[in-house]
């Protein structure tokens, strides 16, 4: 029995990863601007950590995987930039938290750093299982003439 073809299908990590990558910057680049015209810049950390890990992190992912379209189209992918995109936003709060002296932002901190790995841990993954894929697919054993 064949499954109906669903819109995940057609989904590719990289296809996630540049929106995703596009809106966080633009938040990040709002957040710059309402902090330089209120001359607080307490959360500073909090906004680099948001360009960091959700404008450059994610557009390098989308060029990793769409430069290796096998990994590109795996479900593991799209969890791992989903993963990320969690993380990152966690992550982003907390710190922000933190830094504007809430010290609640600790734990949520930490609870973002931890997605945050285990987004990167599943990348590493995916990164070396692509490259022993790679190899392996180019020793193909042919017929001895």
């Amino acid at each position: 029995m064949m499954r109906a073809k669903s819109w995940e299908d057609d989904m590719k990590a990289s296809s996630i990863c540049y929106p995703a990558a596009v809106l966080l910057v633009l938040v990040g680049m709002v957040w710059g601007i309402q902090m330089a015209m209120s001359q607080d810049h307490s959360a500073m950390p909090a906004h680099a950590h948001l360009n960091l890990l959700g404008w450059v992190s994610l557009f390098l992912f989308g060029i990793f995987y769409q430069s290796h379209p096998a990994i590109d189209r795996s479900g593991l992918a799209r969890a791992q930039v989903y993963v990320w995109i969690l993380g990152t936003v966690v992550l982003t709060v907390g710190v922000g938290l933190v830094h504007t002296d809430h010290p609640v932002g600790d734990p949520i901190a930490a609870a973002g750093s931890l997605i945050v790995l285990l987004g990167m841990l599943l990348f590493g993954w995916l990164v070396l299982k692509g490259r022993s894929d790679e190899q392996t697919a180019g020793r193909r054993l042919t017929p001895a003439e």
